[in-house]
């Protein structure tokens, strides 16, 4: 017996409804700080997504990955940091991470190349538990599995006055999202109140 047409809009609809997505596409967002926004495709963190930041120690790439970290981590949601063998504390609550809300996972023995079984573990963990996971490398090729958004610091100096005040870092952003040219911004890494911030 074939179903009438209004059954069968009603069947259409109930279809719909249970495979629509369960959260809008503005939940799956997650804030930054706002000197950070133009760096980001969303002018946010996604939930789900990697984001790998590199560059060369002192730098000032683990300054601003924890600054990608802070408004989110404040905000009540979970992220996850992979590479930061120590945490430094002091730095991070200066910065303004909320360390009760950041899983930090210490760089596997040996280079990443060889643990790409590990990263494509935690990628699909993140994937799965819906939660921003931060790569912090030296360099870019480091990390073997394909990330949303790489966050490169190509440069930094730093400013001082008997001592030192603020570093201005370059920072070059490509991935998805990011079409034609890379982004570039100048930040302080740290700013001189201690919390990222743009520079003219």
């Amino acid at each position: 017996m074939f179903a009438s047409s209004s059954e069968r809009t009603a069947r259409a609809a109930a279809l719909a409804t249970q495979i629509r997505p369960t959260a809008p596409a503005a939940s799956r967002l997650l804030p930054v700080a706002e000197p950070l926004t133009a760096l980001l495709p969303d002018g946010a963190l996604r939930r789900g997504g990697t984001v790998v930041v590199a560059g060369s120690p002192g730098r000032g790439a683990t300054s601003l990955g924890l600054a990608l970290l802070t408004a989110a981590s404040a905000a009540g949601h979970w992220c996850a940091a992979v590479g930061l063998d120590d945490p430094g504390v002091v730095a991070m609550a200066e910065l303004g991470v909320d360390l009760r809300r950041v899983v930090f996972v210490p760089r596997p023995r040996g280079a990443w190349a060889v643990a790409h079984t590990a990263a494509r573990r935690l990628l699909a963990r993140a994937r799965d538990r819906a939660v921003v996971l931060l790569v912090l490398v030296e360099h870019r090729d480091d990390w073997p599995v394909p990330a949303d958004t790489v966050l490169e610091v190509t440069a930094s100096t730093w400013r001082a006055d008997g001592r030192l005040l603020e570093r201005r870092a370059e920072v070059r952003a490509v991935g998805r999202g990011i079409t034609g040219r890379p982004r570039r911004v100048s930040l302080w890494l740290p700013g001189i109140r201690g919390a990222v911030a743009q520079a003219g």
